[in-house]
């Protein structure tokens, strides 16, 4: 990690941790999830591997997860906080992906359009909550208005990617992942098999943006 920067927002005190690539061509930028924060594997796998790619990573902690608070707020106060960030993201003067994990991801989708994000990506991303396929939130993933891609665990209690709707996105499947992308041991797959899926299929998609 090159530097922690703390920002002002709307919300609180947001802050965003920077990894940066020598020869940046986009900056991604990566909010976590309401059950957790910038620790979570899969941002900490993606912010080692991709800067060497040419994008450069930046970990955003919103202000409640900074404050201490266990219990992230409602979805607008999470879309304020993040509002709050994007000009500190857009500083380098790069074209920004918007990247989240589970709310974070639902926070990505909704601010796309409306901040000038360059693409969205949704890590288990919540389609509907556990046992609630009817209360679907495919009209944010649907809604972006920019290349989107899903990378989503097989066995994901919040959406599998069977359930997901016919729409102009990418969907990568974690195999046997649950919502944090573990898998069991049947699947014979280690953690940083896993790890390596998701890092490979985002390197790969961002040699595709223009």
């Amino acid at each position: 990690m090159d530097h922690v920067v703390s920002v002002e927002t709307g919300a609180g005190e947001a802050r965003v941790h920077w990894y940066r690539a020598k020869k940046a061509r986009a900056v991604l930028a990566i909010g976590h999830g309401a059950g957790g924060g910038v620790e979570a594997r899969d941002l900490q796998a993606l912010a080692a591997a991709l800067p060497a790619t040419g994008i450069t990573v930046a970990l955003v902690e919103q202000p409640w997860r900074v404050a201490g608070k266990k219990v992230a707020p409602a979805p607008k106060t999470l879309d304020v906080g993040w509002h709050g960030v994007w000009p500190e993201l857009a500083k380098p003067g790069l074209p920004v992906i918007a990247a989240g994990r589970s709310a974070g991801a639902r926070v990505a989708c909704r601010t796309a359009q409306e901040l000038g994000a360059r693409a969205v990506l949704a890590l288990s991303f919540p389609l509907h909550p556990p046992g609630r396929p009817e209360k679907s939130r495919q009209d944010e993933l649907l809604g972006t208005g920019v290349d989107t891609l899903v990378v989503q665990g097989g066995n994901d209690p919040f959406g599998k990617p069977e359930e997901f709707p016919k729409g102009d996105f990418g969907l990568v499947e974690v195999p046997y992942g649950d919502h944090g992308f573990k898998v069991p041991k049947k699947a014979g797959l280690t953690e940083e098999q896993v790890l390596a899926v998701i890092t490979d299929a985002v390197g790969t998609w961002t040699r595709t943006l223009r």
